[in-house]
């Protein structure tokens, strides 16, 4: 199964997600910001599929490459900043649920994403998160193989 064969096969709710993340786009959370998170979700979820398609996307916003290249190493890289970091870690958080045992540490996340973020910014940043953990699931269950990569934005290498 390919990611083309899903969507004309379950249309409705390929559209339906797809409605989600047009209003998390409409809410005017910054974009970079939540293509960061959508990528760091889908390295802790392993989707190849979600790892291409938002680096697709990312490349073509003004993000500092580097951010791609460490991502997985966040917390040490030094490069990311105050609301990228909360974001990321509440990302993580709601992400590991069944990891995260008690209510602690997804708490702490929480207080310092509401500490740079406002409810608006952190509902739809929570939409974001449940929406590329939905996406994961579909792409890693059905086994879609990536789609092509894209050059980065000016056809630098």
């Amino acid at each position: 199964m390919d990611f083309q064969n899903f969507t004309q096969l379950a249309p409705d709710v390929y559209a339906s997600l797809g409605g989600v993340s047009k209003a998390v786009t409409a809410s005017g959370l910054d974009k970079a910001l939540v293509e960061l998170v959508k990528l760091r979700v889908s390295q802790i979820n392993g989707c190849a599929f979600c790892l291409q398609f938002h680096l697709n996307i990312a490349r073509k916003l003004d993000i500092d490459p580097r951010k791609f290249d460490l991502l997985a190493g966040w917390r040490d890289a030094g490069l990311y900043t105050e609301r990228e970091r909360a974001a990321l870690d509440w990302a993580e958080a709601l992400t590991r649920l069944a990891d995260a045992g008690t209510p602690g540490p997804r708490d702490a996340a929480l207080a310092r994403a509401r500490a740079v973020f406002d409810e608006k910014e952190l509902v739809n940043l929570a939409a974001a998160v449940a929406t590329i953990n939905a996406w994961n699931r579909i792409a890693v269950g059905l086994h879609f193989p990536p789609p092509p990569a894209e050059a980065p934005r000016g056809g630098q290498q």
